[in-house]
């Protein structure tokens, strides 16, 4: 979790629910239903998301979409340059179906410089060749250092680089809440 002094909440748990139901119509609107869907999760906080967006697609397709959950700790362009005392610890990765062929959304819950998605696509396409691979975000705050863009975002947030978001989700803080930092 980012340190800083918060500024702001952006979105309280109602503002996030809000936002789960909106990107899971946008979804399943783009996509014409469920209908050869895939779901992956981005360790860690991408987790809970997809899980919540199948859910509330689940509840109005009435069928599960195929979730997995990947783990692009191995993919990161920025391994070497960290020390041995802080090295990001590996998370499961779990794809326990084809992706071949499959419209691939990828959950996140802050898009930033588009590194952490660069990475997801690589480990991503070690997996299989989907036919389309779009990507769905709680928060884009900007400052991409990379030529990637969502196609369902929840809420837009332009930062500026002294700022952070801290997305916090009961299933893994224990509160619901995305704040907006300023670093110290």
């Amino acid at each position: 979790m980012d340190t800083g002094k918060v500024k702001k909440q952006i979105l309280n748990e109602d503002g996030i629910q809000r936002v789960i139901v909106r990107i899971a119509h946008e979804i399943l609107e783009r996509n014409g239903g469920v209908e050869n869907l895939v779901l992956l999760g981005i360790q860690r906080r991408g987790v809970p998301l997809a899980e919540r967006i199948r859910a509330k697609m689940a509840e109005i397709e009435g069928i599960n979409v195929p979730l997995g959950i990947l783990d692009i700790t191995l993919y990161r362009d920025d391994l070497s340059t960290i020390s041995e005392d802080s090295l990001p610890v590996v998370h499961e990765t779990a794809v326990k179906f084809p992706i071949q062929g499959k419209v691939v959304i990828l959950v996140d819950d802050v898009l930033f410089t588009g590194r952490t998605i660069r990475a997801a696509l690589d480990a991503l396409m070690d997996l299989g060749r989907p036919q389309k691979i779009q990507l769905a975000v709680l928060v884009d705050r900007g400052h991409r250092e990379l030529p990637i863009r969502a196609d369902f975002v929840g809420k837009d947030l332009p930062t500026s680089c002294r700022e952070t978001v801290s997305v916090c989700l009961q299933e893994i803080d224990g509160k619901e809440e995305v704040l907006l930092l300023e670093r110290y």
